[in-house]
C-alpha cells in the first residue's frame, strides 16, 4: 500500500469537487482518477496537474480501478445522479449494478472505501457485502452533509457561527432523516433555551435541510461543492487519526436494537476507521423516527438483495 495514495472512482461533478478538496488539504502524495469515460479522467488529471503550483505537491493521474488497490483510501462517487423530482432511493437499481462492477475489481484492496454515491446508505451496505472489507472501513458520507446544512441554517437564523452549534441529523441520508432537536446545543446551552430561538423554527429548518439537495439540483443540476468539502475533510481526519465524532453511515450492529442496516449515527472515526457507533439521548418521537428511517433503508436493501 503506497503511503497516502487516494483513488476517486467517478469524475463527474462530485468527483471533481472531491479531488479539488483533497488537493487543497495536501493529504496524499498520489491522487488517482477513474471514470467510465477514460478520456474524462485523463483530462481532469491534466487540468488538475496544471494547478500544481497552488496546492501541496501531489501527483495526479488517470488510472484503472485495478491500479487503485494499493491506495490507502478510495472514494466512490460513480453512479447516476438525481434529476429534478427523483428521490435518492429512486437511483438504487441502476447504481447497484455499478456497485457490483466496481467491487469485482477491488480484489486485494484493504484500505478505506468512502462511499458518496446515492442512495449512500444502501450502497454502503452493498459495497461492504460485495468487497468483504471490514465494516469499519466501508464508510458512507451519510448525514455528515445534512448535519453541516443543519448547523449552517441554525447559525444563519440566530447569527451564530455554525462551528459553535452542536446539532445532528441521523438515520437515512434522504427523506426519512431525523433531526435530533432535543439534544441540540449552542456552547453547551440547549437550543430550546437560547434566547432568540422559537419552536416553529424546527419544522422550517428541518424541511429546508431535507429538501436542500433537491432545490440545488433544480437550480444547477447537481450538488457537488459541499459534499466535496465533506469528503476531503473526512479523509484528512482519518489520515491524521484525529478521532472525530461525526454522523457517518456504516453497517451497524446492535445499536438501538438495530443490526444489519447501514445508516448514520454519531460515530468515532480514526485512522482505524469507524471505531464506535454511539447511542445518543433522544426523545420518544425522535426514537420512533429513527426506527422508521431504519425500516425505510432495510426495505430498500431487501428490494434488491438477491
Amino acid at each position: 500500500m503506497t503511503k497516502n495514495a487516494i483513488g476517486i472512482i467517478g469524475m463527474g461533478w462530485v468527483g471533481t469537487s472531491v479531488a479539488i478538496s483533497i488537493l487543497h488539504r495536501g493529504i496524499c502524495e498520489e491522487l488517482l482518477l477513474n471514470d467510465i469515460k477514460p478520456e474524462l479522467a485523463v483530462g481532469e488529471a491534466m487540468d488538475l496537474n496544471h494547478g500544481s503550483s497552488f496546492y501541496p505537491s501531489t501527483t495526479v493521474k488517470a488510472a484503472s480501478i485495478e491500479d487503485m488497490v494499493h491506495c490507502k483510501a478510495i472514494v466512490v462517487t460513480a453512479g447516476r445522479g438525481s434529476v429534478p423530482g427523483e428521490t435518492r432511493l429512486d437511483l438504487l437499481e441502476g447504481n447497484l449494478q455499478i456497485v457490483k462492477q466496481i467491487s469485482a475489481k477491488l480484489t486485494g484492496f484493504n484500505g478505506f472505501l468512502i462511499v458518496v454515491a446515492n442512495p449512500v446508505d444502501v450502497l454502503t451496505y452493498f459495497y461492504q457485502k460485495y468487497t468483504g472489507l471490514e465494516s469499519k472501513k466501508v464508510i458512507g458520507t451519510g448525514t455528515m452533509l445534512d448535519t453541516a446544512r443543519l448547523r449552517s441554517m441554525i447559525g444563519h437564523k440566530l447569527n451564530v457561527d455554525a462551528k459553535s452549534i452542536h446539532a445532528n441529523v441521523i438515520g437515512e441520508h434522504g427523506d426519512s432523516e431525523v433531526v435530533v432537536w432535543s439534544e441540540a446545543r449552542i456552547g453547551g446551552i440547549r437550543l430550546a433555551d437560547w434566547q432568540e430561538w422559537k419552536p416553529e423554527y424546527e419544522k422550517e429548518i428541518a424541511d429546508k435541510v431535507r429538501t436542500a439537495a433537491y432545490e440545488i439540483i433544480k437550480l444547477k443540476g447537481a450538488t457537488n461543492h459541499a459534499i466535496g468539502l465533506v469528503t476531503g475533510t473526512l479523509l484528512k481526519w482519518i489520515f491524521r487519526g484525529e478521532r472525530r465524532v461525526v454522523t457517518l453511515s456504516s453497517i451497524i450492529s446492535d445499536v438501538y436494537g438495530l443490526s444489519g442496516v447501514a445508516l448514520s449515527l454519531p460515530s468515532l472515526v480514526s485512522s482505524h476507521g469507524i471505531e464506535r457507533v454511539m447511542e445518543i439521548n433522544m426523545d420518544k418521537m425522535e426514537e420512533e423516527q429513527l426506527m422508521h428511517s431504519a425500516e425505510v433503508i432495510k426495505k430498500a436493501i431487501e428490494s434488491v438483495d438477491g
